[in-house]
């Protein structure tokens, strides 16, 4: 385990005493993909055997950041979700507006990454989903994100709109299922700069970051390169005449 690691299983251990001394629903900031994974496997440890409940909310199922909830088991189901909706708008014949642009106003305020989870963009605006109780203090403050004026409202976590997630899929053969071949194939790069970015520590499996291009994966896994996006190894097929193995990726 490495420091990061030691620093994150400290929290969460501090997060489900404080929990389970007084009864009430205690929270984390948003972790990143990796951070979450990590949190998985402390938290079934710390809570099994007890009174506490625990999980990883992002505010829509494939949420790339979340943060860890632990509640008692009498109130799970009961309490308000610790995260919300900051909505976003901007007027019409703004200019066009990105996912920086986004986050670096909400970062501009004197926040950290951490009070902020995934950020959804619309030619109208954006929906972000952050800390309850931030949310207030961020609504009054963002009055600008780029040249653009802005105004915004705090929701209900259950009206996050986070559009049409587009996807594409790529039907391919490889030599192995090797970290190295699929991140080629997902990517479209020689299979080189895969092993260099593997080892650069820039790609993660299962939200886990992995610098062996040698790991074998399987069926179902979620793999993301830093500055190229994310790919699901969705259906791993037969062998080819040429004793290569079929694969489907959505990317």
């Amino acid at each position: 385990m490495n420091k990061e690691d030691r620093i994150l299983s400290a929290i969460l251990r501090d997060k489900f005493r404080l929990c389970e001394k007084r009864g009430v629903p205690v929270w984390t900031d948003f972790m990143t993909p990796a951070e979450a994974a990590e949190a998985d496997d402390v938290c079934r440890g710390l809570c099994a055997g007890t009174d506490v409940e625990w999980s990883l909310e992002g505010g829509w199922e494939d949420a790339e950041r979340r943060i860890c909830v632990f509640r008692p088991a009498e109130l799970w189901g009961e309490e308000p979700s610790p995260i919300c909706v900051l909505r976003v708008s901007i007027p019409k014949g703004s200019p066009a507006l990105t996912h920086r642009d986004y986050l670096g106003s909400l970062l501009g305020l004197g926040i950290e990454r951490a009070v902020t989870g995934d950020i959804f963009v619309r030619e109208d605006g954006a929906d972000a989903v952050v800390l309850s109780d931030m949310a207030d203090y961020l609504a009054q403050n963002l009055v600008s994100v780029g040249r653009a004026s802005v105004s915004c409202e705090v929701l209900d976590i259950s009206q996050l709109m986070t559009g049409a997630q587009q996807t594409r899929e790529i039907r391919d053969t490889v030599a192995s299922l090797r970290l190295d071949s699929i991140c080629a194939s997902a990517f479209r790069t020689a299979r080189g700069k895969a092993q260099d970015a593997i080892r650069a520590g820039l790609v993660s499996v299962n939200g886990r970051q992995c610098l062996k291009p040698d790991t074998e994966l399987s069926e179902g896994d979620r793999i993301s390169c830093r500055g190229k996006g994310r790919a699901v190894l969705a259906e791993v097929g037969g062998r080819t005449r040429k004793d290569r193995i079929t694969i489907t990726l959505k990317i």
